[in-house]
């Protein structure tokens, strides 16, 4: 006979899913956790780790044709892109397979099938009804697909998922869309050899970035074609016609990437006829609790922040108040104004906290303290003298309280956690100099722009 009673039900086995699953597991809660297509969800199946896969092979092959400039000569660097989908593909199997290791050790109960929520306390799944004390929704999101003329139906155009797995690297890709995906893409198969252009509606790539640095960041693609504050009109195969204010153009690709965001998957799985709130995405507090009693919703359906990290995150904070109600008295709630975000493309870019065009959108005095990433050693002795690379700090001039730092250039992704940590314990910037960084690093860029800081 089938147990259908549970602790927790979770719904979606993603980043947020899966580890919130694994975390109740541990504190001895019953838990199911409910998946329609695969463990680990987009980020880790088509999303984040494969991506990340493929860009860091671009960045091998790049470092190989350029390896004469440290004293290496690497004769006839090729590029074989069917074993570079295969180590992609060993690598996501690898993970799949550690997840669902995990989550059996953890004792939780996994169901392959599409789950409907039926209520507070209630899911189904292919015909079996089951219930739990609480629930935790995480059911993700879709990519964002706008009604541009041309784009369905188009075999020409592929969303995140379908450029992972081209049969070959495209001589034109046209990219929709300047934010996170497109600008990664745009950097892998531009290093690749496609001939790249990205066409953005914004006056800017990458929006949540501070105006000059995202610029720096885009003189320093050098090999992509950026046509920056245009509208796409409409698709005729793989031509692209947009316009930039009254001039019409069109560009002729081979394949076109629809990479305009994702959306929350609110739709389909019963959200809107249990009553849930939904927003953007389903609306929650910073406890992670829905409007419905013990339902929870966590990660990208919620539309707060559509990060794999943010999920885990969400995901702890929701376990957390779930074993204990007095968890959020002891600080176990988001604090999303710390949530860090990171760009994997080359260069690289990372960040968290407030930018300073954000201040000045808010008529917020703030003191930056801002320097070269050449004033690490380390930064140049293994990327040279002309690499891009800045990093940059935020201060509020009264209480010298760190409201933000980015960084661009080289292992940005490996330092945020630091950053953020100082924004999470609020720390100032005289705190932050007196923090002793290794040396050599580049990560002692940061602490050069604390100094930068005139206070």
């Amino acid at each position: 006979m089938t147990d259908t009673h549970f602790d927790v039900i979770v719904l979606g086995a993603g980043p947020g899913g899966y580890l919130a699953a694994e975390r109740l597991g541990h504190a001895g809660k019953k838990v199911l956790l409910i998946e329609e297509q695969y463990l680990g969800g987009t980020c880790l199946n088509v999303g984040c780790i494969p991506t990340k896969t493929l860009l860091a092979g671009a960045k091998n092959y790049l470092h190989a044709k350029e390896a004469s400039q440290f004293g290496v000569d690497v004769a006839d660097v090729k590029l074989d892109w069917t074993r570079l989908q295969a180590w992609k593909d060993q690598v996501v199997k690898g993970l799949v397979s550690g997840v669902a290791a995990t989550e059996k050790r953890a004792g939780v109960t996994v169901v392959k099938a599409r789950g409907h929520f039926d209520g507070p306390g209630r899911v189904s799944a292919e015909g079996v009804h089951y219930t739990a004390e609480h629930v935790i929704i995480a059911t993700g999101s879709v990519p964002a697909v706008p009604p541009i003329p041309g784009v369905q139906n188009n075999p020409a155009v592929v969303d995140s998922t379908g450029i992972l797995s081209l049969p070959e690297v495209p001589k034109r890709l046209a990219v929709i869309g300047g934010g996170v995906i497109g600008v990664e893409f745009a950097s892998l198969y531009a290093t690749l050899g496609s001939e790249v252009t990205v066409i953005e509606m914004t006056p800017e790539i990458l929006p949540f970035m501070d105006d000059d640095m995202a610029a720096t960041m885009r003189k320093a693609m050098k090999d992509i074609t950026f046509e920056l504050g245009c509208r796409v009109e409409s698709l005729d195969g793989a031509t692209v016609h947009y316009s930039k204010g009254e001039e019409k153009k069109s560009i002729e690709a081979d394949v076109v990437l629809m990479a305009v965001g994702r959306r929350s998957a609110t739709s389909g799985w019963g959200a809107e006829e249990a009553g849930l709130e939904i927003n953007r995405g389903i609306v929650v507090d910073d406890c992670m609790r829905t409007n419905l009693p013990n339902v929870w919703a966590i990660g990208d359906v919620t539309g707060r922040s559509l990060l794999a990290h943010a999920a885990y995150r969400m995901g702890e904070v929701a376990v957390a108040n779930i074993c204990d109600p007095e968890a959020a008295k002891r600080g176990e709630v988001m604090r999303w104004n710390t949530v860090p975000w990171a760009v994997y493309s080359n260069p690289e870019a990372a960040g968290v906290g407030l930018t300073e065009s954000a201040a000045k959108k808010e008529g917020r005095e703030v003191l930056v303290g801002k320097v070269p990433a050449q004033m690490s050693g380390r930064f140049i002795a293994e990327n040279g003298f002309k690499a891009p690379g800045e990093a940059k700090i935020l201060v509020d001039p009264t209480t010298h309280q760190i409201l933000g730092i980015h960084v661009l250039g080289a292992y940005a992704a490996e330092m945020i956690w630091g950053a953020q940590a100082v924004l999470e314990m609020e720390l100032t910037v005289e705190d932050l100099r007196q923090v002793v960084f290794p040396h050599p690093t580049v990560s002692e860029v940061i602490r050069e722009a604390a100094w930068a800081v005139k206070l």
